[in-house]
């Protein structure tokens, strides 16, 4: 065995992380529980953690947080042991797995370090900051044999795969378009300048990779979605769910070619992601698109997410549409179900097909349990390297944005870009040491 990292920090963050060579850490047999971690208490961390507590095969030993207060209170509902620092986690070998929903830009450097400590992963979307990260990140779960399942929960649902094999069978014949749509309110961000860093957070920690910048409440807790060095916005937050489910269905990989074009337009604000956004990716015999706007009221996510209602599909915030030559085929994520038209009759839909949905929380996670117990990465639902894949989607949207909305060729086999070495700039980013991902897994 040997240690990530020798160097010693005063969060200690490196030092004694031990890398053991794919054992697993703890008993994962059929007859014992799994012993799970939570990195990063915010609100969809609790959220995440809560289904996993409350099964009867699971164990809740810590909830890690570099806000103290946020970690203690989750950890006092759930009856468990409070870590500031996630090296007390990846030390603790009665660890089998952790469950990482801190901001984004921490999920890639968590898994990888978790993999390398033998732990197995649930990381919350979307898996990277950059595209070597989640490069990284697949290649050490290949090195160390690591179950890691991305949070796109979509690839659980019943009512997707009934959508999957639908396309599959050819019913909805030769697919050459499918559209993704992101289209909701976003607030703005206000950054309050000159602010004290309460005594409850470890700053240094919270920012980790990210670049020194002077602290503010203002992005700390939330507003870090609309910040470079934290987040891609709402592309990446939450319309890499549909970007997933998108690609899974209709069954693509690296485009060859993408372009995004877009910006702030409604906001004014100290927000530096865009509220308007349209990236068109070429497969070569399909267009795949994804349009983004962050101020509109009158659009809806999804609405009963549990109900025998199907969208009003114009005002659906997060649809997919898929035209086929045999039919158009509408679909909602997170339990939206999906709907198959055809040509109108007397000025009214046909629906040749259709299935409600329920959100797929519940079976994501049962995947997940199942997997770190049978050890087979071929099962997961969402494996990190269809994580990697589609995040992707969303890096490239970002390089043509910030290149000057510029045309990206993307070699099909490795999706790196071919035609741009400044859209390759941001392929990996700068990292404040010891917080950094190394090229060596």
């Amino acid at each position: 065995m040997k240690n990530l990292n020798a160097k010693k920090t005063t969060l200690g963050l490196a030092a004694g992380i031990t890398i053991l060579s794919g054992v697993s850490v703890a008993d994962t047999s059929a007859n014992s529980k799994v012993n799970l971690a939570l990195i990063g208490c915010g609100g969809r961390g609790r959220s995440v953690i809560s289904g996993f507590a409350a099964r009867n095969d699971t164990n809740i030993i810590y909830c890690c947080d570099a806000d103290k207060e946020r970690g203690e209170n989750a950890a006092q509902k759930l009856k468990t042991k409070y870590a500031e620092n996630m090296k007390t986690v990846f030390d603790d070998k009665s660890v089998d797995a952790v469950v990482v929903a801190t901001p984004d830009h921490w999920h890639s450097l968590s898994t990888f370090w978790a993999i390398q400590a033998g732990k197995d992963v649930y990381v919350e979307k979307p898996v990277s900051h950059t595209p070597f990260e989640s490069q990284k990140c697949t290649e050490a779960a290949r090195k160390y044999k690591r179950i890691v399942q991305h949070g796109t929960q979509n690839r659980s649902a019943p009512y997707n795969f009934a959508a999957k094999k639908y396309i599959t069978d050819g019913r909805l014949g030769d697919i050459h378009l499918c559209r993704v749509y992101n289209m909701k309110r976003w607030g703005g961000l206000n950054i309050r300048k000159n602010e004290k860093i309460p005594s409850n957070l470890n700053y240094d920690l919270w920012l980790g990779p990210a670049p020194n910048r002077d602290y503010s409440p203002s992005f700390v807790h939330g507003g870090w979605h609309q910040l470079w060095d934290f987040s891609a916005g709402d592309m990446a937050d939450d319309g890499v769910h549909q970007l997933d489910l998108a690609r899974w269905l209709v069954g693509k990989d690296f485009p060859r070619s993408a372009y995004a074009t877009g910006g702030i337009f409604s906001r004014k604000d100290d927000s530096e992601t865009p509220d308007t956004l349209v990236s068109t990716y070429d497969y070569g015999d399909m267009i795949f698109t994804f349009e983004l706007v962050l101020y509109p009221d009158y659009m809806v996510k999804i609405g009963d997410r549990n109900s025998d209602i199907f969208p009003v599909w114009q005002n659906c915030a997060t649809r997919i549409e898929i035209f086929g030559t045999k039919g158009l085929m509408v679909v909602g994520r997170h339990g939206g179900g999906w709907q198959v038209f055809d040509r109108p009759k007397n000025r009214e839909p046909v629906v040749k097909a259709e299935q409600h949905g329920r959100v797929p929380e519940h079976e994501h996670q049962e995947n997940f349990i199942q997997c770190i117990r049978s050890r087979s990465i071929e099962s997961l639902n969402a494996d990190i390297e269809e994580a990697h894949k589609s995040t992707m989607l969303v890096h490239y949207a970002t390089m043509s944005l910030r290149t000057g909305c510029s045309k990206l060729e993307i070699n099909q086999k490795d999706g790196t870009v071919t035609n741009n070495l400044e859209a390759m700039k941001l392929w990996k980013r700068d990292y404040r040491k010891p917080f950094e991902i190394t090229d060596e897994v």
